[in-house]
């Protein structure tokens, strides 16, 4: 599995530039199972019509799949089935997707066998390809991400992807569950005296033996679910306007004074890794004062760091157990 192909939805990974939603009337809810027609408005603007509640769903991004799987919805189809079980058991798949291929070029004639009532594709995808999309299927694009309000687009993808599905009743559950863990672990922290701590969340990958740092900025998710957390986020670079992601490398982490330091990575990535591994010797690395400190956390694998409200609670689980141990 490549770099780009395990941290971000593969197209944005060459250039993290994004293309809100709403419906037009109400959709079933799961105590009623409507067989009513759904009409809603997908991020891009295109009208969807459904003749009811979706089914049979296939999922372009592993962040759709994670919605759709926690709305009780077994996708059909799942772009890059081995890659989603490697980098997000938080949610894991329940059923057997076919595998439609990459995220950033899903086949359409696997697509097209399966017959789905639905895709959901995201913004990421080239326009060309929702296009070729919308001739095997009814196609629902969400926007993936929004440095301008993560969290609320995070839900707002929940609410639109349940509206296609009757599965409106199943979102507000989800969306109570993740406020109440936002809140719990906010105390935990609190509690711990930990309110305000500074951190710095990051992934780190090996390329041709050169170790690249990306800094989870303010504006990204994981950066704002630390806000909320009651921390403050310690990068001083900018994000880009999608993703709120930035770059630099071990001499740019010298920067950062006594932080808390975390991350997620992969057994299953042996390049996913490098302050783990590569970084052990480094001699800039090891005279950073959080290293020196021991306030490297490698957080549990499977949380994927751009997915849903299941991976949010997990990294908030995982996050407040590292900080408070």
């Amino acid at each position: 599995m490549t770099r780009l192909l395990r941290t971000l939805p593969a197209v944005t990974a060459a250039a993290l530039l994004l293309a809100a939603c709403g419906t037009t009337e109400p959709a079933a809810k799961d105590s009623e199972k409507s067989t009513d027609a759904i009409t809603l408005t997908d991020a891009t603007g295109a009208e969807v019509e459904l003749d009811g509640p979706a089914e049979k769903v296939v999922g372009t991004e592993w962040n759709v799949v994670e919605s759709l799987v926690s709305l009780g919805v077994d996708p059909v189809g799942v772009a890059d089935v081995k890659g989603y079980r490697a980098w997000d058991t938080a949610v894991p798949l329940t059923g057997e997707p076919k595998d439609i291929g990459t995220r950033g070029e899903p086949s359409m004639d696997t697509i097209a066998s399966l017959k789905p009532d639905l895709i959901v594709a995201t913004s990421d995808l080239p326009p060309a390809a929702v296009k070729q999309l919308r001739e095997v299927a009814p196609v629902l694009a969400v926007r993936s991400a929004d440095g301008a309000g993560q969290i609320d687009q995070m839900l707002e993808n929940v609410d639109l992807i349940a509206k296609a599905t009757g599965t409106t009743d199943r979102a507000g559950t989800l969306k109570k569950d993740f406020d109440a863990k936002l809140a719990e672990g906010s105390k935990a922290l609190a509690d711990a005296g930990l309110d305000g701590e500074k951190i710095a969340f990051a992934d780190g990958y090996v390329t041709s033996n050169q170790v690249s740092v990306r800094p989870y900025t303010g504006t990204s998710l994981i950066g704002e679910v630390n806000e909320r957390l009651g921390l403050k986020n310690a990068w001083k670079q900018k994000g880009d306007e999608a993703y709120g992601l930035a770059a630099t490398d071990v001499e740019g982490l010298t920067g950062l004074g006594e932080v808390q330091f975390a991350y997620i990575g992969s057994d299953k990535d042996p390049n996913s890794d490098p302050f783990g591994n590569q970084l052990a010797k480094n001699s800039v690395w090891k005279s950073l004062p959080f290293v020196k400190s021991g306030d490297v956390h490698r957080l549990p694998d499977g949380i994927w760091m751009f997915g849903g409200p299941g991976s949010m609670s997990a990294y908030v689980d995982a996050l407040v157990a590292a900080l408070t141990k």
